[in-house]
């Protein structure tokens, strides 16, 4: 297809590149060798209302790897700020990504479009803009999953080969991700203008994000209140389900924080094997600040950090204002806390709520922390666990535990309870060594079967797949991984 020519995927709607001009840097993706696809998430592009079937493969791998623009869409990189393991950075921003446009599906949401991995822009800080390909596969497998677990999070579009190499710590081969969220508005982003003193451009930005998130904050009597509040009550969800499947997102710096409360950034991020609250992959979490346990606290701290730029936005005196925002960020906990014990009270397959189910998950999780035990697998044998014990369960640590919840069964009846918890304790997660043997296999020799198999079978996470049992395994003491990389 002519590049003179671009074709249309879809009916662009883009109404970030509306605002004012300091939110972004109007920037196309700098073109890459020999775009070749690795994975099309055509499911995705389907809900999505994008039209790409005319298109020949290698115009697809085009339009995702930037080199190829499709009409109507704006290109352009946002700026935001953020702290990053609690130190500010007043200026970072998409410096290696690129927001092609919204869509707004057939269901009327809407959508953006964003490359990663598409070149430098004036946010890049001497980068060179690019993603390297397993970083790429890990986002892909990773959000992918989130989804198919239920937990709300970007989404994978595409993922393409560049035919060029970037330089990490070795020479590795390029990638780029195409990503699709809810939007990109991050803490940062109000951080950013906050860091600079601009009032009015907080002022568009909450109100641009009060339209396209929370409308029915918008109209309350102090709306910025109202969107914090919102965003608190929308994190404490997310992270609920975070900490119910074992996952550690591993950077949880504010410019990681999606407003829309979507996971968002998938870095160094993976899943617990071993039930350790204190449990830390990424490698450049040296102190430990988003181990598994910290994740509540720290989104807590990101939303006073939220709070602190909407405050001069509040039309109430300076205490005032502070005491409002205080209460709402300090509300985070308990409705974090509630959210946890109703996920918790699903997965143990509790029906009614009793006023001891929050000591029995504890005293359940203690004796998976004492055994060492596998967390998911742990939770996947309760369901079988009511009249018999699974392996999983035969340590004699389960016993004070089991003794009491079979108990606490037998007063709230529920003839499809195995099926219920089943739809609650998944079967598959992306298991680290999985992900890193996909990597590898694709990264070292081409070889993207692993990738395909993985992501195929996490898909439908809470089926028992008989033929896939093997993904069920936790790695041996040999194939187990202890650090996870950024790869930027």
């Amino acid at each position: 297809m002519d590049a003179a020519s671009p074709p249309l995927i879809a009916s662009f709607d883009n109404t970030y590149a509306d605002l004012p001009p300091r939110f972004f840097q109007p920037i196309a993706p700098t073109p890459v060798r020999a775009p070749r696809l690795i994975a099309l998430n055509r499911k995705l592009a389907q809900e999505l209302g994008l039209r790409l079937d005319h298109l020949a493969e290698p115009d697809i791998a085009a339009i995702f790897a930037g080199n190829l623009i499709p009409a109507g869409a704006q290109p352009l990189a946002q700026a935001y700020a953020g702290h990053q393991f609690g130190g500010f950075s007043p200026q970072l921003g998409d410096g290696r990504a690129n927001l092609l446009g919204e869509i707004v599906d057939p269901k009327g949401r809407r959508w953006d479009i964003q490359l990663k991995g598409s070149g430098p822009t004036a946010f890049s800080r001497r980068g060179d803009g690019r993603a390297a390909l397993g970083p790429v596969l890990r986002e892909y497998l990773i959000s992918e999953a989130m989804h198919a677990l239920g937990v709300p999070t970007t989404r994978a579009l595409a993922a393409v080969t560049s035919g060029e190499i970037v330089a990490r710590d070795k020479p590795r081969p390029g990638a780029i991700l195409t990503r699709i969220a809810a939007s990109h508005i991050r803490v940062g982003t109000f951080q950013y203008f906050a860091a600079r003193g601009d009032g009015d451009a907080l002022k568009t930005l909450a109100g641009y994000t009060l339209a396209r998130h929370y409308p029915e904050a918008a109209t309350a009597q102090n709306p910025y209140l109202a969107l914090l509040a919102a965003v608190t009550a929308t994190q404490a969800a997310l992270i609920a389900q975070w900490m119910s499947i074992g996952f550690i997102h591993g950077v949880m710096n504010t410019d990681n924080m999606a407003i829309s409360s979507q996971s968002i950034d998938f870095g160094p991020c993976a899943f617990m094997d071993i039930y350790d609250p204190a449990t830390v992959f990424s490698s450049i979490d040296s102190y430990g600040r988003y181990a598994y346990a910290n994740q509540p606290t720290i989104a807590q701290w990101n939303l006073a950090r939220l709070a602190e730029t909407l405050l001069p936005l509040m039309n109430l005196g300076e205490e005032e204002a502070i005491a409002a925002a205080t209460e709402i960020v300090a509300s985070f906990i308990p409705q974090y806390e509630a959210h946890h014990l109703t996920i918790m009270r699903q997965k143990l397959g509790f029906q009614t709520e009793q006023p001891e189910d929050a000591a029995l998950i504890k005293i359940f999780l203690d004796a998976l922390k004492s055994t060492e035990s596998d967390f998911t697998n742990t939770f996947r044998a309760l369901c079988d666990a009511q009249t018999q014990t699974p392996p999983e369960l035969q340590n004699p640590a389960f016993e004070p535990f089991l003794k009491t919840w079979r108990k606490r069964l037998t007063s709230d009846p529920d003839p499809q309870r195995i099926q219920n918890m089943k739809t609650q304790n998944p079967a598959y997660i992306p298991r680290n060594h999985r992900v890193e043997a996909a990597i590898t296999a694709a990264v070292e020799h081409d070889d993207f079967t692993p990738f395909h198999q993985l992501a195929a079978i996490l898909a439908n996470p809470y089926d028992d797949q008989p033929s896939s049992i093997e993904y069920r395994l936790p790695p041996t003491p040999t194939e187990r991984v202890l650090q996870t990389f950024c790869g930027t």
